[in-house]
């Protein structure tokens, strides 16, 4: 027997939809107030930080990203233009290409989280206490929501734990 779509499942979905872009475009707002640029190039240097040589193919960083691939190739060539990343000929495959942080890269990303990090305890830390988001987490998890294997940066900037990230989980739902 089928059941019957209640009114608060309804609810909970509407809210699912709303509340992710409502929450991302203020911490997009506070990142702009701060001068930096877009919360995409804070993920996408993230990402390109943790591979192990600092360096993605990128297709393997359009899967962590969750982003289409034409935003992926746009991102990147905005990257390399400010000197954020670097394309790199594959030497095994030659049509193949690999996309590697710089220093500068590296730099940008680190600045960024101060206010990245803010930013979200502003929007989301303090509203819910720590009881509540682990509550938040674990509902999310069982919706398939899981990020809890994902490494983020501490506020220390230097060390990672494994916990469920901060970055755009829906940015950053990995």
């Amino acid at each position: 027997m089928k059941r019957k779509l209640s009114s608060e499942a309804t609810a909970a979905w509407i809210r699912l939809m709303r509340v992710p872009s409502r929450v991302l475009d203020c911490v997009e707002h506070d990142l702009k107030k701060a001068g930096f640029p877009p919360l995409a190039w804070y993920d996408a240097l993230l990402e390109l930080s943790r591979a192990p040589s600092g360096e993605l193919r990128p297709v393997e960083l359009e899967r962590q990203m969750l982003i289409p691939q034409y935003s992926t190739s746009r991102l990147i060539d905005r990257l390399v233009d400010e000197g954020l990343a670097a394309r790199r000929e594959c030497k095994i495959d030659k049509r193949g290409q690999f996309v590697e942080i710089t220093e500068a890269g590296r730099e940008l990303q680190k600045r960024m989280w101060s206010a990245y990090s803010a930013a979200i305890d502003k929007h989301v830390g303090s509203k819910l206490s720590d009881a509540e988001a682990a509550r938040l987490c674990g509902l999310l998890d069982r919706l398939g929501c899981s990020c809890s294997d994902a490494k983020v940066e501490t506020k220390s900037e230097t060390k990672t734990e494994t916990r469920a990230a901060p970055a755009r989980d829906g940015v950053v739902a990995r």
